[in-house]
């Protein structure tokens, strides 16, 4: 029930952010398209510890501020590659293990390695995760593992 009741929270929010539309008439039709959306959710059975993870919310003010300084970071050495050719580069392919336990955990791993500049998650296959690096330093970062164990502690308990 605390799924549901989260997702119409998030869905009418959306809903005024996007809209701009304070009215009351216009508020109360955003309440009825929301509650039918939840309904038909409900019926479909997509929200789920997957489909809308509550769970994790709490843990996102943690992993988010890594995150965001692990992409500063990445972007001032891409940057510094770019605008200076003499700083090597190195591209190749490698797989890292990825030890999380559900698909949006494994998802999560993936778009942040694609969204720390250098990196780019080719493909997931089952607990492997193919990756392409710029350089051999980003590749490192990547194989060291700390990432995936960031993800997983985001993950928790599933």
């Amino acid at each position: 029930m605390i799924r549901y009741v989260s997702l119409a929270l998030v869905l009418m929010g959306i809903w005024l952010l996007l809209s701009g539309h304070y009215d009351p008439l216009l508020i109360s039709l955003g309440v009825v398209s929301v509650v039918v959306t939840v309904w038909i959710a409900a019926r479909l059975n997509v929200v789920d510890h997957e489909g809308h993870p509550i769970h994790i919310v709490l843990r996102l003010l943690t992993y988010f501020p890594w995150l965001f300084w692990e992409i500063i970071k990445s972007n001032v050495d891409v940057a510094r590659r770019v605008l200076s050719p003499s700083l090597p580069i190195s591209p190749q392919v490698f797989s890292v293990p990825a030890s999380q336990k559900t698909d949006v955990g494994r998802t999560i791993y993936a778009n942040s390695i694609t969204l720390t500049p250098g990196t780019v998650t080719i493909d997931v296959r089952g607990s492997q995760v193919e990756v392409h690096a710029l350089t051999t330093e980003s590749a490192d970062g990547v194989k060291t593992g700390r990432m995936d164990a960031r993800v997983t502690r985001f993950e928790g308990e599933s």
